[in-house]
């Protein structure tokens, strides 16, 4: 496994059975220590192992949790689906306002901050796209604000995320978008970059409804535009040449 860390925190590991994580931006502190109130709580709700993390310090700030065993499998098949749309049925279906009360973003945090996500995009990506693409972005900018913001959610669900060995799925990782959004968040990449008889098992198992699987398409093609913005504030000139593209070829289909 990986554990170089993400684009919010830097990982190592140690004893060959501890993760420690700490900060790479200081805003991203306040989203540790919301992981260590909340994930004790949401840990013994779910059906596969998720990180459980205690602070190590706090100056500097370091959190640790217990190594999730497994690797991302190299290949996804039905019965990892089935797994996965029954860990999602439960994740969503935790009590809300319980996880508010740990410190979970609530559905107008959330909707606040895609109207400001909307607006970033249109000022900084839109520009560089061409005119069909500009004008399919658009419409998924226009429809943005407007998605539910009522379960709890992963918020950042890919194939990264999700561990298992030959028994099957293990845990899934990194709850540091966990928010009150829309469940079709966290079926995006499974509908719609995974084998189809992984995508179906999931969907039959979480119950997938017609609303729920457009809705999940919407969040597919706004995925690269955070790659985008991400490698604009880190100055890296490849990283918005990848999103750029990702954002061209997930718009192709919906222009």
């Amino acid at each position: 496994m990986d554990f170089s860390g993400g684009w919010d925190s830097a990982a190592r590991l140690v004893g060959g059975r501890w993760v420690e994580r700490w900060p790479r931006r200081p805003e991203v502190a306040a989203q540790l220590r919301r992981e260590v109130g909340l994930m004790p709580w949401l840990a013994v709700r779910l059906p596969l192992a998720v990180p459980v993390p205690e602070l190590v310090s706090e100056e500097p700030l370091v959190v640790r949790h217990l190594l999730v065993p497994g690797e991302p499998p190299e290949r996804l098949e039905a019965g990892h689906g089935r797994a996965l749309g029954r860990f999602l049925r439960c994740l969503h279906g935790c009590p809300v306002s319980d996880a508010v009360a740990r410190g979970v973003p609530s559905s107008a945090e959330v909707v606040a901050d895609r109207v400001a996500t909307a607006a970033r995009f249109r000022a900084d990506v839109l520009p560089m796209l061409t005119g069909d693409q500009r004008r399919a972005g658009l419409a998924l900018l226009d429809v943005l604000p407007e998605l539910p913001a009522e379960v709890l959610v992963h918020g950042d669900l890919g194939p990264e995320h999700v561990l298992g060995d030959a028994s099957g799925l293990t845990g899934v990782i990194d709850f540091g978008d966990v928010n009150i959004g829309d469940p079709a968040v966290d079926l995006s990449w499974a509908l719609h970059c995974t084998p189809a008889a992984f995508a179906d098992a999931l969907a039959e198992e979480y119950g997938v409804t017609g609303g729920q699987r457009e809705r999940a398409l919407v969040w597919h093609r706004l995925a690269p535009w955070h790659e985008v913005t991400y490698g604009m504030d880190v100055g890296d000139p490849g990283v918005v040449r990848s999103g750029l593209a990702g954002v061209a070829a997930r718009l192709e289909g919906a222009q």
